[in-house]
């Protein structure tokens, strides 16, 4: 198994950030067959495969917003007005995803992008792990 960490600076507002082609060439490095899990150790912060640039990304900021109003409904209250939400979101956008490779190639759908979600203002900095278990790895019981 290979494992490369990516630090991100998603800064002080709600985000987006596209990860694809950090996923591209660390499949491309690692080569062969095998499954990408990329995983984000975060309380407050996701992945998610989503077309990005035509609207979506903020679509989907949007729609977060309307399930997980800012305000202060929130149990969780330390940091900003609505830092609570950001621990539900993880629910509804896992902290990670696991995405086929096939002869080093990312195998994503044509507008798939792998994107970091982060709807909290208080923690720019984030950190992903990308971990590459080979298909020979599977078969020895890995």
């Amino acid at each position: 198994m290979r494992t490369k960490l990516l630090d991100l600076h998603t800064g002080g507002s709600e985000s987006i950030t596209d990860i694809t082609p950090d996923c591209r060439d660390f499949a491309a490095e690692a080569g062969g067959d095998g499954l990408l899990h990329v995983f984000v150790p975060h309380a407050t912060a996701g992945v998610a495969l989503i077309e990005l640039g035509s609207g979506s990304d903020d679509d989907l900021l949007a729609a977060l917003d309307d399930l997980l109003p800012p305000d202060d409904r929130w149990r969780h209250r330390h940091g900003s007005q609505g830092h609570g939400r950001s621990h539900v979101m993880p629910a509804m956008v896992a902290p990670y995803a696991t995405l086929p490779v096939v002869d080093g190639r990312l195998e994503l759908g044509t507008w798939q992008s792998v994107a970091v979600v982060d709807l909290n203002v208080d923690n720019p900095d984030r950190q992903v792990r990308l971990s590459f278990l080979t298909a020979a790895a599977q078969v020895a019981g890995w």
